[in-house]
Protein backbone atom coordinates (compact mmCIF):
# COMPACT_ATOMS: atom_id res chain seq x y z
CA UNK A 1 0.00 0.00 0.00
CA UNK A 2 1.12 3.40 -0.82
CA UNK A 3 0.80 6.45 1.45
CA UNK A 4 -1.60 9.19 -0.25
CA UNK A 5 -2.15 12.88 0.83
CA UNK A 6 -5.20 14.05 2.79
CA UNK A 7 -6.88 17.41 3.66
CA UNK A 8 -9.91 19.20 3.96
CA UNK A 9 -12.40 19.84 1.17
CA UNK A 10 -12.47 23.51 2.37
CA UNK A 11 -10.43 25.32 5.23
CA UNK A 12 -13.07 25.62 7.58
CA UNK A 13 -14.92 22.57 7.68
CA UNK A 14 -13.20 21.97 11.09
CA UNK A 15 -14.14 23.03 14.79
CA UNK A 16 -11.35 22.89 17.01
CA UNK A 17 -10.12 23.96 20.73
CA UNK A 18 -6.88 24.13 22.05
CA UNK A 19 -6.23 22.18 24.76
CA UNK A 20 -4.96 24.27 27.60
CA UNK A 21 -5.46 23.77 31.63
CA UNK A 22 -7.61 26.44 32.86
CA UNK A 23 -9.93 25.71 29.94
CA UNK A 24 -13.93 26.24 31.18
CA UNK A 25 -16.19 23.66 31.44
CA UNK A 26 -18.13 25.09 28.31
CA UNK A 27 -15.15 24.96 26.48
CA UNK A 28 -14.50 21.44 27.21
CA UNK A 29 -18.47 20.77 26.25
CA UNK A 30 -18.23 22.02 22.99
CA UNK A 31 -15.82 18.93 21.59
CA UNK A 32 -17.24 16.52 24.24
CA UNK A 33 -20.98 17.21 22.83
CA UNK A 34 -19.72 16.91 19.13
CA UNK A 35 -18.12 13.21 19.13
CA UNK A 36 -20.27 10.42 17.86
CA UNK A 37 -19.68 7.08 18.00
CA UNK A 38 -18.80 5.98 14.60
CA UNK A 39 -20.12 2.50 14.57
CA UNK A 40 -23.59 3.58 14.91
CA UNK A 41 -25.42 5.61 12.06
CA UNK A 42 -24.94 9.35 12.52
CA UNK A 43 -29.24 8.90 12.13
CA UNK A 44 -29.26 7.00 15.25
CA UNK A 45 -30.32 9.24 18.61
CA UNK A 46 -27.35 7.14 20.32
CA UNK A 47 -24.43 8.39 18.11
CA UNK A 48 -25.10 11.61 19.92
CA UNK A 49 -24.68 10.35 23.26
CA UNK A 50 -20.63 9.74 22.93
CA UNK A 51 -20.26 11.61 26.40
CA UNK A 52 -16.76 12.20 28.01
CA UNK A 53 -15.47 12.34 24.32
CA UNK A 54 -12.64 14.87 25.79
CA UNK A 55 -11.52 14.87 29.59
CA UNK A 56 -10.43 17.70 31.68
CA UNK A 57 -7.70 15.32 32.49
CA UNK A 58 -6.62 15.86 29.04
CA UNK A 59 -7.40 12.23 27.75
CA UNK A 60 -9.11 12.09 24.69
CA UNK A 61 -11.53 9.05 24.08
CA UNK A 62 -11.22 7.85 20.27
CA UNK A 63 -15.01 5.90 20.11
CA UNK A 64 -14.36 2.22 19.70
CA UNK A 65 -10.50 3.24 19.25
CA UNK A 66 -9.16 4.04 22.44
CA UNK A 67 -7.61 6.74 24.54
CA UNK A 68 -4.75 9.41 23.17
CA UNK A 69 -3.28 11.96 25.92
CA UNK A 70 -3.38 15.49 24.77
CA UNK A 71 -0.35 17.69 26.20
CA UNK A 72 -0.87 21.43 27.09
CA UNK A 73 -1.30 23.28 23.23
CA UNK A 74 -2.45 20.30 21.36
CA UNK A 75 -5.88 20.81 19.65
CA UNK A 76 -8.65 18.73 19.32
CA UNK A 77 -10.73 18.96 16.19
CA UNK A 78 -14.08 17.34 14.85
CA UNK A 79 -15.37 16.42 11.51
CA UNK A 80 -18.53 18.31 11.38
CA UNK A 81 -20.07 15.68 9.21
CA UNK A 82 -19.70 12.76 11.27
CA UNK A 83 -18.17 13.99 14.58
CA UNK A 84 -15.08 12.02 14.38
CA UNK A 85 -12.37 13.37 16.86
CA UNK A 86 -9.02 14.71 15.25
CA UNK A 87 -6.01 15.99 17.65
CA UNK A 88 -2.98 17.80 16.35
CA UNK A 89 -0.02 18.22 18.03
CA UNK A 90 0.85 21.81 19.41
CA UNK A 91 4.38 21.14 17.36
CA UNK A 92 2.47 19.94 14.11
CA UNK A 93 -0.36 22.69 14.55
CA UNK A 94 2.70 25.37 14.83
CA UNK A 95 3.80 23.90 11.50
CA UNK A 96 3.01 25.89 8.07
CA UNK A 97 0.59 22.87 7.34
CA UNK A 98 -1.85 23.92 9.73
CA UNK A 99 -4.43 27.04 9.75
CA UNK A 100 -5.92 27.64 12.91
CA UNK A 101 -7.35 30.94 15.11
Amino acid sequence: MATATMGTAATTTLTALQFQASMSPTDYATIDNAILNDALPTTAPAASSFSGGWARSGQLYVPNRGVLRMLPGDYVAFDTQTGWPILVSARAAAGAGWVHT
